[in-house]
């Protein structure tokens, strides 16, 4: 899905990456011909980046060398076979064989002269003037600093790998495994561009890892931390959503719930691009309020992905049909997908990319994310949560999609409270809530914001039962119900057990 991000240079000017995120960043690839640095801890996915450029250009024509000082070409080969690839288009350049690892020949290749370059670089010059590759990968400037011994030894030598490249019309990445000190920025001074990878250890769960473009000359390109995952096949990259980027004419109309009173509660139904949040405490009702609505959308024809958190598949379609909610049919016509998300296995880029393939891939007009609690624990921190969030909603909005978010609250009766606030974030929000009547634990519902629609300012009367959601008369003789602990000032009949058609049911 590519961003729509202007290059500033002619397509033909690039030379894409072969990792589609990375060159949505990039607006299309790097600027050809210039020598990039690309940086990262050892593990961090600088080898298999550079293995997928080489093997993008391989697959347009263009020749590609791998010169490595760190690694053997069996190691390539191997890393290279754990992702299903094979680098016979490409040569690799082994400088670290019993010949290569020589004392004396190791001092060669920073030679102290200023006017000559040493032997072993002459023999890589040589290698490069014999195959005229498109793309070069120089793995790795560690141990070229450690072989320089001098600051001044190693930027000379740096700068005449650069003037050698750029003159052969190469392309050529530099990979550098960040052991210099954290000031030393002579690397990206002289690079036409930085691309830094970051990975991050969790106390429970996988790393996290990322990539941030520093630095590049000349083109435009989105900034800020990209999450993307290593796995088979390759770096899988995730940009950074930008919501003011994505728009699409919509008709923004409201549409049923599937039941008459939760209608009139929210002043007509839920209207296209906007979102709606459920919150309340365990148990009350929430999620199967967010599944009949997402029902009545699946009955009109629409389709729908729901992002399960908290429970399993079988156990959500199994308890919604319990309820007269048969899942079931639509997910096995395709209309419906229900994807289980381990919040401590997927970075929020990557499940913001999810919600993307299925609005954009799948034309999903309904989504629902089951409960905002289970992607909390997924974020760095708190901040993070509201803004990754503020993104998301906007760009489901602009889409024209109905958006509905389960946001459990601790506590059952009394005081009720909630991990972070995401209210303003909210164009609706519908309160559950639970109090006391008659000897009874009941439910009550309540609209307490509409940013688009006049809704009921009343509180009614809850209740599930074997044909879906019931939903009550206003509960006007009681008074407190919101706090769980309400007073009873009237005969107001409620609901009695689900028996036959619900109160307040539509057709």
């Amino acid at each position: 899905m590519p961003e729509d991000l202007p290059s500033g240079l002619p397509q033909a000017s690039r030379a894409p990456t072969g990792i589609q995120g990375l060159d949505d960043i990039l607006g299309g690839g790097l600027t050809k011909d210039r020598v990039y640095l690309v940086e990262g801890t050892p593990g961090t996915g600088k080898t298999t980046l550079s293995l997928q450029f080489l093997l993008e250009g391989a697959r347009r024509g263009e020749p590609g060398l791998y010169i490595t000082l760190s690694e053997t070409a069996d190691e390539l080969r191997a890393v290279a076979a754990s992702h299903g690839w094979s680098l016979e288009d490409l040569t690799l350049f082994e400088m670290v064989g019993e010949v290569g690892l020589d004392p004396e020949r190791e001092q060669s290749i920073l030679h102290p002269s200023e006017v000559e370059l040493g032997e072993t670089t002459r023999e890589v010059m040589q290698r490069v003037e014999e195959l005229r590759p498109s793309r070069v990968v120089f793995d790795s400037l560690s141990e070229m600093r450690l072989l320089a011994q001098n600051p001044l030894r190693y930027r000379r030598q740096i700068l005449a790998f650069k003037h050698f490249f750029a003159s052969r019309q190469c392309t050529v990445l530099l990979l550098d495994d960040r052991t210099s000190e954290p000031t030393d920025l002579q690397l990206h001074s002289i690079a036409h561009g930085v691309i830094s990878l970051e990975q991050a250890p969790r106390e429970f769960g996988a790393e996290r890892r990322r990539l941030r473009v520093v630095k590049m000359r000349g083109i435009k390109f989105r900034g800020g931390y990209h999450d993307f995952i290593l796995d088979t096949g390759g770096l899988h990259l995730f940009p950074r959503l930008v919501a003011n980027q994505h728009h699409r004419d919509f008709e923004a109309v409201p549409n049923s719930t599937g039941n008459a009173g939760l209608d009139a509660l929210l002043g007509g139904g839920l209207v296209a691009g906007t979102n709606t949040l459920l919150t309340g405490p365990s148990g009350v009702g929430k999620t199967t309020t967010a599944v009949n609505c997402m029902l009545a959308a699946l009955r009109r024809g629409e389709r729908a992905t729901y992002y399960l958190f908290d429970e399993g598949i079988n156990t959500l379609i199994a308890r919604s049909a319990a309820l007269g909610m048969d899942l079931q049919p639509y997910v096995d016509d395709g209309r419906l997908t229900i994807q289980q998300i381990d919040p401590a296995e997927l970075s929020p880029g990557e499940f913001a990319w999810r919600v993307r393939e299925a609005v954009e891939g799948r034309h999903a007009t309904f989504v629902v994310v089951d409960s905002l609690n289970a992607y909390l624990q997924a974020m760095p921190g708190e901040h993070y949560l509201l803004l990754q969030m503020h993104e998301l909603l906007n760009y489901l909005n602009q889409q024209g999609t109905n958006t509905v978010m389960i946001l459990g609250q601790h506590g059952l009766i009394g005081e009720v409270r909630s991990d972070v606030d995401l209210s303003y974030l909210s164009d609706s929000i519908l309160l559950f809530r639970f109090f006391e009547a008659r000897g009874e634990v009941r439910t009550a519902i309540s609209t307490v914001k509409s940013r688009t629609r006049a809704h009921e300012r009343t509180i009614r009367e809850f209740k599930l039962g074997p044909h879906g959601l019931q939903v009550g008369e206003a509960l006007h003789d009681f008074e407190g119900v919101l706090s769980g602990l309400p007073s009873y000032k009237g005969d107001l009949d409620l609901l009695a057990p689900a028996a036959g058609r619900p109160a307040g049911a539509s057709d």
